[in-house]
C-alpha cells in the first residue's frame, strides 16, 4: 500500500483512467450567465470543417451541406453538459435552419429546439444581410419568453453583423437588450 498521500492520489487517478472513466464536466462560471431570463446566449454552431456549403446545398438535405464533424458533435455535447453543470434546463432554443446549427442545437441537450429562419446564415450572398440582422436584433429586443433562458444557435456572420465579434465554432456571446432599445455584449465564453 502506498505511503504517502500524493502516491495514493495518483494511483487512484490512474485506475479511473485505465477503467474508462468519464471525466465530469467543468464547470464554467461564465456560462452561468445564460440562466439569466434578461440575457440572450448566442452561439455559433460547433465545430464543421470548411467555409461556407458546397454549391447546390439545400436546407431539405443535410447530405448537401456542410456538416458537424465528430468533434462538433462532441464539442456540442461538452458545451451541453457545461451549461447543465451550471443549471441551465428546459432553455428557449432557437437554431438556424441549417443541419449543423440544428444539430449543435439538440445536442446541447437544456431544452427543445424551434427552427428560426432570422437565424439563417446570409454567408456569400445566400441571404439578406440587413434584414436578417434586423429580424434578430428585434427577437432580441422583444426576447420571447422572458421566464426562460434563450439560447440562440446561429452562424459567424450573423453573429459579427450584431455585435462586432467573430466567434470561434462552440463560441458563446451573451447579449442583452437594453433600454435604450440597443443589444449590449455582456461576455464570450468557451468550453474546453
Amino acid at each position: 500500500m502506498p505511503r504517502h498521500p500524493l502516491t495514493l492520489l495518483v494511483a487512484c487517478a490512474l485506475v479511473a483512467t485505465v477503467a474508462g472513466a468519464q471525466p465530469r464536466p467543468v464547470p464554467v462560471p461564465e456560462l452561468a450567465r445564460a440562466r439569466d431570463p434578461g440575457i440572450v446566449t448566442l452561439l455559433r454552431h460547433a465545430r464543421a470543417p470548411g467555409t461556407g456549403d458546397p454549391a447546390g446545398f439545400t436546407l431539405a438535405d443535410c447530405a448537401s451541406q456542410r456538416n458537424l464533424s465528430e468533434q462538433g458533435r462532441q464539442q456540442a455535447r461538452r458545451l451541453g453538459e457545461a451549461f447543465r453543470a451550471v443549471g441551465v434546463k428546459d432553455a428557449d432554443v432557437r437554431s438556424s435552419q441549417w443541419c449543423r446549427c440544428v444539430e449543435t442545437a439538440r445536442l446541447l441537450g437544456v431544452g427543445g429546439v424551434q427552427v428560426a429562419p432570422y437565424l439563417n446564415s446570409f454567408f456569400a450572398g445566400r441571404g439578406d444581410e440587413a434584414a436578417s440582422t434586423q429580424a434578430l436584433r428585434a427577437a432580441i429586443l422583444a426576447k420571447v419568453d422572458s421566464r426562460r433562458p434563450t439560447l440562440l444557435v446561429t452562424h459567424q456572420v450573423n453573429i459579427t453583423a450584431l455585435t462586432g465579434i467573430v466567434p470561434a465554432e462552440g463560441e458563446v456571446v451573451f447579449v442583452r437588450a437594453t433600454a435604450a432599445g440597443t443589444i449590449e455584449v455582456l461576455a464570450r465564453a468557451t468550453v474546453p
